[in-house]
Formats: C-alpha cells, sequence, structure tokens
C-alpha cells in the first residue's frame, strides 16, 4: 500500500508558530494548482505496482480550494493511479473555512476524513497563536462536519503555549472528548526560526513554558483521553478504535509515499526527494520540464535510524526479529546493546519480539530514540 501527499502552500495569514511552507499571495493559487497536476502526471511511476490506500491533502490551507480543485484531484488520482476502493482521502481544514454547503459538496465529492485545524477551544490562546478562528467556529466546525455526514474527524491542538493556564488546557482536552471526534493530534509548542514566536522568544518578550507544567498538561491529556475510550497509537496521535490515520500511520510503517508540490517530500523505500521551496521556481520548472527536487539515497544506517524513530513512537514497536533479518550484523549487535541495557526498566516492555514504550517511557521518549541510534 502506498500514500500520496498534496501541498497546498498557501494561507490567508500566518500563524505565529508555523515554519511550513505558504503564502498568503492567493492569486498564485492557480498556477499553482496546476503545476501539481502535471507534476501528479510526471511522477505516476514513482510508486511503482503500489496500490494507492491513502491520499492526503495538507498545508497550509487546503480547505482554501473549490470543489473545482478538489473534484479535479481526485479524478487525476484516479485515472493515473490505482486506488482502492475503501482508500482513505483526508482533507486538512481551517474552522473557519468550513460553512454548510461546502461541508455537504465535500463530503459528497468523496473525501472521507477532515482534520480540522482547532489547536485550542480556548479564545486568548487562539489570538495569541493568530489563529483566524476563533472557541465558537473551532466548535461549530465539528458539528457541522458530523451533519454532513463526516464519520471520521480529527482536530489538533497544541500545548506548552505561554499563558495557557491548566484550566483552559483542561477545558479544551474536556470539549475534545464532548464533541465526540474520532482522532486527536496534540503537539507540544515548538519555536521554530523565522517565526513570530520564536523572534519573541530571542527578545526576551516571552518565555519558554517549565517542563513541569508541559508534562502536567500531557499527563492530563494521556488520562483524559484514555478513560474517554481513546487509544494512545503514537506519542502525539490518539484515536478511535479503527479510526487511526491511515496516512501517517503509513508514514511510520515505513511505507512508500509520493509528495506533490513544493516543499512535498518522497520516499520509496530506498531513497528521500524533497522538492523546491519556493512557489514561483516549482511552477517554472515544472512548466520547463526541469528537476524541481532534490534527493537522497538512504544508507544502510540511515534506515536502521529511521525505523527506530518511527516504530518506537508507535503502538506497533521494534520488531526484533526485523532488526536481526534486514539490518547488518553490526547494527543488529549494537541493538540488542542497547535493548539489554532497557531489560528490566519501567521504560519499555518486550512482548513476543516487539520493543514498545510503556506509559512512563513515552515521556521521554525522545531520549531512548537518540539511544538506540547509531551514529
Amino acid at each position: 500500500m502506498a500514500g500520496i501527499y498534496f501541498h497546498i502552500p498557501f494561507c490567508k495569514t500566518h500563524c505565529h508558530y508555523c515554519d511550513f511552507h505558504t503564502s498568503c499571495r492567493l492569486a498564485d493559487l492557480p498556477g499553482v494548482m496546476e503545476a501539481e497536476f502535471k507534476e501528479l502526471s510526471l511522477r505516476k511511476n514513482y510508486l511503482g505496482p503500489e496500490a494507492v490506500d491513502t491520499v492526503y491533502l495538507g498545508g497550509g490551507t487546503p480547505s482554501l480550494l473549490d470543489l473545482e480543485y478538489l473534484t479535479k484531484t481526485q479524478n487525476l488520482v484516479r485515472h493515473i493511479f490505482e486506488v482502492n476502493e475503501d482508500a482513505e482521502w483526508t482533507l486538512e481544514a481551517n474552522p473557519d473555512d468550513l460553512d454548510q454547503k461546502y461541508l455537504f459538496d465535500l463530503q459528497k465529492s468523496g473525501f472521507n476524513r477532515l482534520s480540522i485545524g482547532t489547536q485550542s477551544f480556548d479564545g486568548e490562546i487562539l489570538k495569541y497563536l493568530n489563529r483566524r478562528h476563533d472557541a465558537q467556529q473551532a466548535i461549530r466546525s465539528v458539528l457541522l462536519a458530523r451533519e454532513a455526514g463526516f464519520q471520521n474527524i480529527s482536530v489538533d491542538l497544541i500545548y506548552g503555549i505561554p499563558g495557557l493556564s491548566k484550566e483552559a488546557w483542561e477545558r479544551s482536552v474536556d470539549m475534545v472528548i464532548d464533541l465526540d471526534v474520532e482522532h486527536l493530534s496534540a503537539y507540544h509548542l515548538t519555536y521554530h526560526a523565522g517565526t513570530v514566536l520564536y523572534q519573541r522568544l530571542k527578545d526576551g518578550k516571552l518565555s519558554e513554558v517549565p517542563d513541569e507544567v508541559s508534562l502536567g498538561q500531557y499527563e492530563y491529556l494521556i488520562k483524559a483521553l484514555k478513560k474517554a475510550g481513546y487509544e494512545h497509537y503514537e506519542v502525539s496521535n490518539f484515536a478511535k478504535g479503527g479510526f487511526y490515520s491511515r496516512h501517517n500511520s503509513a508514514y511510520w510503517k515505513g511505507q512508500k509515499y509520493l509528495g506533490i508540490g513544493p516543499a512535498a517530500h518522497s520516499y520509496d523505500g530506498k531513497s528521500r526527494q524533497w522538492n523546491i521551496r519556493s512557489n514561483p521556481e516549482y511552477v517554472q520548472l515544472i512548466n520547463r520540464n526541469e528537476q524541481f527536487f532534490e534527493i537522497e539515497e538512504l544508507s544502510e544506517v540511515d534506515r536502521y535510524n529511521e525505523y527506530i524513530i518511527t516504530s518506537l513512537r508507535t503502538i506497533w514497536g521494534i520488531e526484533v526479529t526485523r532488526i536481526e533479518e534486514t539490518y547488518n550484523k553490526v547494527l543488529a549487535a549494537y541493538f540488542k546493546q542497547k535493548l539489554d541495557k532497557y531489560i528490566g526498566s519501567d521504560l519499555v516492555y518486550i512482548e513476543n519480539q516487539v520493543v514498545r514504550l510503556t506509559e512512563k517511557g513515552i515521556f521521554v521518549s525522545d531520549r531512548i530514540m537518540e539511544d538506540f541510534f547509531y551514529v
């Protein structure tokens, strides 16, 4: 199985925390979309004989696209690739883009999963992040999506935000549960160079949240969602049974995927490709039939390290037999040496030759993964 990702690199405004490749020059959108459709045709052989099981439109703000673009995207994908009948079709959306007509048209067109960028259900935090929507719009977007027939809805939350009180965070988590969505992605705020919040941090206008505060927010998240019946299937992702993100799960399981659009990444099992991070240059190179991406061939050590980081984060864990059968003796011995260090600890456990993080280990997952890396 394989996946296709479309990067829609446009937003009406820039959020203060985001370093994704986006532009507010909406007049450029038609040209970029036509170039993406051409790229899709140019790379029709990239996935080989693999059937496509997930298609994901991310961004940026894919909900800026009208029905014409969304329909053309689906038609082209189905024309060029073999697509499973029950494939997962996901659209990322901003709450304020989602009115009743758009949602009904979207659901009718064949998109069966919606990922809504709520980020918070607290009005002051949304203003702090420079989100376009308010708390009521975030709630209303989920309710309207349900009315439109969506049975697979995901929302996002961010924690570790300066000024986010314990009470405000718990209200946001509780709202996710009350809205009864199928999936939640929750991320700690990261300060990326070039963003407004990074500059404020650098200028001393804000301070990072203490580790114990962030940890407390994450602990509440895990406990509240577990009590509500959600499965913690990846460090930052929670889902009701049967509603794991098939697209992101494919990344973590090392399956092939094709990335379309400026700054999009692709993986064929042996190498990684990433497209140029410039909308005008991307369009020009595509239209001139010139190379628009860079490529990196992955060494055996690269593949080993990637397997560690993508697998240990998830409930699927690291398969000991796969390490032994896939990688050379040096890497297999190195892994066993590191694993022996953790046997008997309360950070990882081994069951049926699969290594997984314990609940305590999840809180220090980055440190554990770094320890298993081969440098």
